[in-house]
């Protein structure tokens, strides 16, 4: 098998690439999971980039929105959850429950894979019911016995979250809360 990309490229090929994405160093060496110093080598002269990470290179130049769509967005609400697959990022969501609002960035294209499926605009609605169904459901039999072993006064999905990290026996999801 054989693909259309470059095996190495070189010290100006890497550096314009850099520049066409608008980036310094240090974000090009985050963006690749490098050190600044092997960003710093690529780019003098006589350096040279080969392997994943010319690969990398290539299609982020076909590609230059790529690490727009990557960007982990400032925080724009007090309340941020991360809903991961194991260790891969699929959805983050800000909260302000004050306002009740939800803003949601995807990073997955698989809607089994998102926090809200298909639905880009959640409302505050969508969300409660999100953090319910990563909970054990309301009418569960022994409920205050589990609420106890929690150490919570009564059902509540967010505290409940902030506890079991919304992990369920069936699936590999769970949400990392940040305040």
């Amino acid at each position: 098998m054989e693909f259309a990309l470059q095996k190495t490229l070189y010290a100006p090929e890497v550096k314009n690439i850099r520049k066409n994405l608008n980036m310094k160093q240090k974000e090009m060496a985050v963006l690749l999971n490098v050190s600044v110093k092997t960003v710093e080598h690529w780019e003098s002269s006589g350096g040279s980039v080969s392997g994943a990470a010319a690969a990398l290179l290539c299609i982020l130049r076909e590609r230059p929105w790529l690490p727009e769509e990557l960007e982990i967005p400032e925080k724009k609400f007090p309340l941020r959850l991360r809903y991961l697959n194991g260790d891969r990022l699929c959805t983050i969501i800000d909260v302000n429950d004050r306002e009740q609002r939800v803003i949601i960035k995807n990073y997955v294209t698989d809607p089994l894979y998102r926090a809200f499926g298909r639905n880009e605009h959640p409302s505050y609605r969508d969300y409660e019911e999100f953090l319910e169904s990563r909970c054990f459901p309301r009418t569960r039999d022994k409920m205050k016995i589990i609420l106890e072993e929690l150490n919570l006064p009564f059902y509540d999905p967010f505290l409940i979250i902030q506890k079991t990290e919304g992990k369920m026996a069936e699936d590999n999801f769970r949400i990392e809360i940040e305040r």
